[in-house]
């Protein structure tokens, strides 16, 4: 790998991931060469541009202030890993594997590790790495 092509890719990411923050989800999908993503925490994956789609209108209709905020990036020969904050406010019904959570109006925030997988300039995957149960516990005031 090149050193432009390292600095293309990385710039790539905090592209897909500043227009996530604002909802621009034309230009997020557009960093993707076939859209797919996959929560490891919960099992669930989203592939291809219509599922990914509805992941995003399902989690931004459940937190419409989710963002991000990057702690760290690294790049590898097929990757970008990324650390990051990811925060939000639970204000509509949220899926989950174990069914529905009714909106709580709490606050989350947790560490997150996502790899994003490239050929090319472009994303093919975006395998997201998470603690569900902390954002769960955050959400219902369970200990």
């Amino acid at each position: 790998m090149t050193a432009d092509l390292a600095a293309k890719r990385m710039e790539t990411v905090r592209t897909h991931m500043a227009e996530e923050i604002v909802h621009n989800f034309d230009e997020v999908i557009g960093t993707f060469s076939h859209p797919r993503y996959e929560l490891m925490a919960s099992g669930q994956v989203f592939d291809g541009e219509a599922e990914v789609r509805e992941y995003y209108r399902r989690s931004r209709e459940a937190f419409p202030d989710q963002r991000n905020e990057v702690i760290s990036m690294r790049h590898a020969d097929d990757a970008v890993f990324v650390e990051f904050w990811l925060m939000g406010t639970h204000k509509a019904p949220l899926q989950t594997p174990n069914g529905e959570l009714p909106p709580t109006g709490r606050a989350f925030k947790t560490q997150i590790c996502a790899i994003f997988f490239f050929e090319g300039e472009k994303i093919v995957c975006e395998r997201i790495y998470y603690d569900q149960l902390s954002i769960m516990q955050q959400l219902t005031g369970a200990a």
